[in-house]
């Protein structure tokens, strides 16, 4: 599969751009664990545009985890076009417009998944920053808004026709949000479409390895993106199953990486110290992760890893129950 000149293999898994999950030290993993592709977290374009300082931060990108795309969000053309021409200027691989995000502060302002409502502005938006950058233009959205009104395979074409050089469709409407089952069904049918000539990558409900090759064997797609299994489970595109040890290994690294990471950055005045920081930011790996689910008794011990407020607390606490298990 390729997007432009960019050749991700065969039967390529994505790593899906995620806000506050996927940063740097995280798509350092997951490609290391083996993500064809990995996605910074998703950037407003109005704030990039704004100049916004903990914006602009989410463009810093790495050689090692190329190819690696970048997408932005937003419901004002002129201001797409200006965020493109600046995401462009960052060195991605790829430009990912973003017509799927569900969560009200960004589909209830028009952008994102609420482009599903506008489907003129949408096309205008897709075709203006495809002509403003040289970089392959991708867009990723959803089926429709509403299951009355399931638009994906025409507008499929549509953005097609617009210019971008490949499509990621998450199986549920916006209205569903992230509950009920995906249905891949009508991601099949854009597919098996000979009018469609462009990669088609689905998301949605993917947990494993497993699911993907299932996912490809069934409907035929190019790529497949996993977004919530990843929490705390960046090894979940490896095909060689870990040991408690190692994974255990990985969450620990992750840590680390948040810390060096965000001790590097300018501390500002009554800001949470970098530690407290790089804590924080790996709490959510560590209540999500599947390594410690069917532990007798660790209700406490799971309370006790996510009110730590240290490095060497919450290492220790790690460290504990590697020793009980072992």
């Amino acid at each position: 599969m390729k997007i432009g000149t960019v050749d991700l293999g065969e039967r390529p898994l994505f790593l899906a751009p995620m806000e506050d999950v996927t940063d740097i030290g995280f798509r350092l993993l997951c490609k290391r664990f083996g993500a064809a592709m990995v996605y910074t977290e998703f950037v407003s374009a109005e704030a990039l545009v704004r100049d916004v300082k903990s914006t602009v931060q989410k463009l810093t990108i790495s050689d090692e985890e190329r190819p690696v795309g970048i997408q932005i969000y937003g419901r004002d053309t002129d201001a797409m076009v200006e965020a493109a021409r600046i995401v462009e200027a960052a060195g991605p691989d790829v430009i990912d417009l973003n017509f799927g995000c569900p969560v009200k502060k960004v589909a209830g302002k028009g952008a994102g998944a609420g482009m599903l409502q506008n489907i003129p502005k949408m096309l205008d938006i897709t075709r203006q920053v495809v002509q403003a950058v040289r970089l392959p233009v991708t867009v990723k959205t959803r089926l429709g808004w509403n299951s009355d009104q399931l638009i994906i395979t025409t507008l499929a074409e549509q953005l097609q026709d617009c210019g971008i050089q490949a499509l990621t469709i998450h199986g549920r409407t916006r209205a569903q949000m992230y509950t009920g089952q995906a249905d891949w069904t009508l991601i099949g049918e854009v597919k098996r479409n000979p009018r469609i000539h462009i990669p088609i990558i689905g998301n949605g409900d993917v947990t494993s390895i497993d699911d993907a090759d299932a996912r490809f064997c069934q409907y035929g797609v190019d790529g497949v993106m996993i977004g919530r299994a990843t929490f705390g489970c960046p090894w979940i595109f490896s095909r060689r199953e870990l040991t408690f040890d190692e994974k255990l290994d990985v969450l620990l690294e992750l840590l680390h990486i948040n810390l060096e990471r965000l001790s590097a950055e300018p501390q500002e005045k009554k800001q949470l110290s970098a530690e407290l920081r790089a804590i924080i930011h790996t709490r959510r790996h560590l209540a999500a992760t599947p390594i410690f689910k069917g532990i007798p008794n660790f209700r406490p011990t799971r309370i006790a890893m996510l009110r730590a407020t240290t490095v060497s607390e919450l290492t220790d606490i790690l460290e504990q129950t590697r020793r009980q298990l072992g």
